[in-house]
């Protein structure tokens, strides 16, 4: 296209309503299309057509589009602007909508409606022509008086504002190389002006209607600017005196004010911290650091925001035990003493810390064990923390690691992101105030794992002697020593914890307690504890240890303590109120003198029996204390939970009793088989892992080779156990997951049984696993499973030969009342768990192997 040419429109253009605002010829204008017209033009015009042409639309301003298709069209606006689409962007919130980016071309007149669906179509005639603005040549035509006022106006306004703003720079110039006719359009559309200001302007057709409609609102933002920098010049005088003013008046000492005031305090808190800084015994590269950031915090504006977390970050730097530590108490005896008081048994654990107080004492500069302490909830993982803490003279501080499923809880986040803070590692080093606490990482096997990394990586580093002695936290981007600290985790089981962590841990194992451990700490430790929490002393309640025995076996059946300690607290609140009301009715007659005397007679008769009754009820002085024994028991706890039902389960065969594992502790477990006419199927129920499931399927095929020689035969006395008939195995406590190789022999068992007829010993359990051959391998968890037998009242345990190693961990007295049989068969356990042995036919003579 030559230059100085006509553009012309096409006499045909969509068009697009609008009532957001006025687009006028050589601006341009954003504008949101949300209406059903609007989006199917958008739709079918601009974003399929593949020409110039296509993009081109006439906005029509003052008008609204319908929401609804079949809503007719309102009037249109006699005029409008043929604009060329630059940009769509679509998006779906909070609905579907386009924005469009129009740039105004010229002016039209509507001739006629062509159509109105799917978008309107009009036939337009163009009212103005318009010439390229890149044309660089001016009309000789000169427009007279009028555009002269015009164009002197529009360069006072520029010239009023910033130069030094390329934007404003860029419009100077525009004045100078625009045609004239189109200066008022695009003036109206950058200054201050109102929507209708803008349409009449855009109703001016002809030239000079526009210059005389423009100049007043040129006119107008003049004399706005210059009342803006009128009231604007004298607050800039005064930045200015102040800026000059107030480093003389810190030379000189002159008083200042409020805000003078702040700045100094401000100025001095920030002297004050890099004071602190250099008197910090910080490493090196820690105190190259902070110097390097206080530069920059007196160099920064309080203002923004880096500068609170700048002088966050120094305050933390400043605040950090870098060297400073508390002195170890090792005097071996006086911890022996002190761990013996605050906690019963838990032999391996006091041991190990007496251990790591006689090498302390060899050599000062011992590295920090990194201890992981494994056993069921209740047994005082966590509160013996506390006392290895209290015994060498050590801050204490726990970090519970339950559910955390992000790394940077570990190691905090980078301090470019908002919010951010160190970890927890360094935030307990911080509250403690010495780099060589007592660390307690609670429920080190509860981590979890999401999109923000696996914390239990994290603690690698953490954990790891090797590495710990320059532990990085990413908030605080230097290496701190973490080697002197005594980190102790808990956990319930070894089961979820990774290798790699597992690996650099020493595992302590902490099993359940036996009930005589349980009588003994419920009389050390937690009826003294319950009796102080509840207001109550040793001279109103009594509780002997029979009934503590009783609470423990009938009212209570767990590894831990925890439910004991609920009971004992239910029992001691039910005394308190026994003796808080037998102190109302003794204070009662004495208030009911003063009322009259016929009342006081009548009061004073009923009182009486009361306060008879009350003494029956161990509310008066004279009977303290309140004995708690079995009968008391029933009325607080109400009827016992746990009865020794081992008896009655086995009255009838097919049922054995064997021994599980579980995180909580031991647990005794029934297996039940039932047989009934079928098609040689085995039915196992019980929620059963892969394992417990290949056992079952071991036994019965064992079973099966042995008939013979155990004279074992299905109903229809047939050696064949599964001719005819289908074999049902239960294990109850159906909504538990069990899994495991430990219940093959109480499986054996229990088919034996089935088929034999015969009734299994009701106090005997047994565990261990199975081969094909008939051995008895060893399997784990041994003392928790003998302390569960213990605790059910059985008698006699079966246990695998090569287990026997592991009875050395169990309390003298809980072998003295258990007898125990080493099996490294399957003939043993059977001759063991039935009265008077279990029958075997003679074999015929095997042949030896003369190899």
């Amino acid at each position: 296209m030559a230059a100085g040419s006509a553009i012309q429109i096409p006499s045909r253009l969509p068009l697009l309503l609008t009532h957001e605002g006025v687009l006028l010829p050589g601006s341009t204008m954003r504008t949101s299309v949300d209406s059903p017209r609007n989006m199917q033009l958008v739709r079918s015009r601009l974003l399929k057509g593949t020409s110039l042409k296509s993009t081109i639309i006439g906005v029509i301003p003052n008008t609204s589009d319908p929401t609804s298709d079949c809503d007719d069209l309102p009037s249109l606006h006699r005029i409008g602007t043929a604009a060329l689409a630059v940009q769509v962007v679509g998006s779906n919130w909070p609905k579907p909508h386009y924005t469009l980016l129009v740039t105004g071309l010229c002016r039209f007149q509507i001739l006629q409606l062509l159509k109105e669906k799917p978008y309107p179509v009009a036939e337009v005639e163009q009212l103005d022509r318009l010439e390229q603005f890149t044309n660089q040549h001016k009309s000789e035509e000169e427009l007279g008086e009028l555009s002269e006022q015009f164009y002197k106006y529009a360069v006072q306004l520029v010239e009023m504002l910033d130069m030094s703003v390329p934007a404003v720079a860029k419009l100077r110039r525009l004045l100078d190389n625009l045609p004239r006719e189109a200066l008022p359009d695009i003036l109206t559309s950058i200054i201050r002006t109102s929507n209708q200001e803008k349409l009449q302007i855009l109703d001016a057709v002809r030239l000079e209607e526009r210059f005389k409609m423009t100049i007043p609102l040129l006119v107008r933002q003049i004399e706005g600017l210059k009342l803006l920098q009128k009231t604007r010049k004298p607050k800039q005088d005064d930045d200015k005196r102040v800026v000059a003013i107030r480093p003389t008046r810190r030379i000189n000492h002159i008083a200042s004010n409020t805000e003078d005031e702040e700045e100094e305090e401000d100025h001095d808190d920030v002297v004050m911290l890099e004071k602190k800084i250099r008197t910090s015994s910080m490493s090196e590269q820690a105190l190259k650091i902070c110097l390097k950031e206080i530069k920059r915090l007196k160099k920064m504006p309080q203002s923004m925001p880096e500068y609170a977390l700048t002088r966050n970050y120094l305050e933390l730097m400043v605040e950090l035990p870098w060297n400073k530590s508390t002195k170890d108490r090792l005097e071996i005896r006086a911890a022996r003493i002190l761990l013996d008081n605050d906690h019963y048994a838990m032999e391996k654990l006091k041991k190990r810390v007496l251990e790591y107080l006689a090498v302390r004492q060899l050599k000062n500069n011992l590295k920090g064990p990194i201890l992981c302490f494994v056993g069921p909830p209740g047994v005082g993982k966590t509160s013996v923390g506390r006392s290895i803490a209290k015994t060498l003279g050590r801050e204490f501080h726990r970090i519970a690691l339950g559910g955390v499923c992000d790394q940077s809880d570990i190691r905090g986040h980078r301090r470019t992101y908002v919010g951010s803070m160190p970890g927890r590692i360094i935030n307990g080093l911080k509250t403690v105030g010495v780099n060589n606490p007592v660390f307690l990482l609670d429920e080190v096997d509860k981590l979890g794992k999401s999109l923000q990394g696996d914390p239990a990586a994290a603690l690698l580093e953490v954990l790891d002697p090797e590495q710990n002695h320059s532990f990085t936290d990413h908030y605080l981007n230097v290496a701190f020593d973490l080697s002197q600290v005594l980190f102790i985790a808990t956990a319930n089981t070894t089961a979820t914890i990774p290798p790699a962590l597992l690996d650099r841990m020493e595992i302590i194992q902490v099993p359940g307690y036996t009930q005589e451990e349980k009588i003994e700490i419920a009389h050390r430790h937690l009826i003294p504890k319950q009796l102080e929490q509840h207001g109550l002393t040793p001279q109103q309640i009594q509780i002997p240890q029979v009934t503590t025995l009783d609470i423990i076996t009938r009212y209570t059946r767990e590894a831990g303590v925890r439910s004991l300690d609920r009971k004992l607290g239910a029992i001691c609140r039910a005394v308190a109120v026994k003796v808080a009301e037998g102190q109302h009715k003794e204070t009662k007659p004495d208030r009911a003198e003063v009322g009259e005397e016929d009342c006081k007679e009548h009061v004073t008769e009923d009182a009486k029996p009361e306060s008879i009754s009350d003494t029956a009820d161990l509310a008066l002085p004279p009977e303290m204390p309140i004995l708690i024994d079995f009968h008391a028991l029933k009325d607080i706890l109400g009827p016992p939970m746990y009865e020794a039902e081992v008896s009655e389960r086995l009255s009838q065969p097919g049922v054995a009793i064997g021994l599980a594992w579980t995180p909580l502790g031991g647990e005794i477990m029934f297996v039940e088989a039932s047989r009934m006419d079928g098609e040689g199927q085995l039915t196992l129920t019980g929620q059963l892992g892969d394992v417990m499931k290949e056992s079952a399927h071991l036994a019965i095929s064992w079973l099966r080779s042995n008939a013979k020689r155990y004279q074992l035969t299905n109903a229809s006395g047939s050696f064949d156990l599964l001719d005819n008939t289908d074999i049902h195995l239960h294990f109850p406590a159906g909504a538990v997951t069990k899994d495991g190789p430990s219940a093959g022999v109480t499986i054996v068992t229990c088919l034996a049984s089935l088929f034999s007829g015969r009734l299994v010993c009701s106090d005997v359990a047994m565990t261990g696993e199975i081969t094909l051959r008939g051995l008895v391998l060893p399997v784990g968890g041994i003392k928790d499973k003998v302390l569960a037998a213990h605790r059910a009242g059985l008698k006699r345990v079966i246990i695998p030969r090569r287990n026997e190693k592991d009875l050395e961990e169990i309390a003298v007295n809980v072998r003295q009342d258990l007898t125990f049989v080493m099996a490294s068969c399957l003939d043993e356990v059977l001759n063991a768990a039935f009265d008077g042995g279990f029958a075997v036919k003679p074999r015929a003579e095997q042949l030896t192997s003369k190899l």
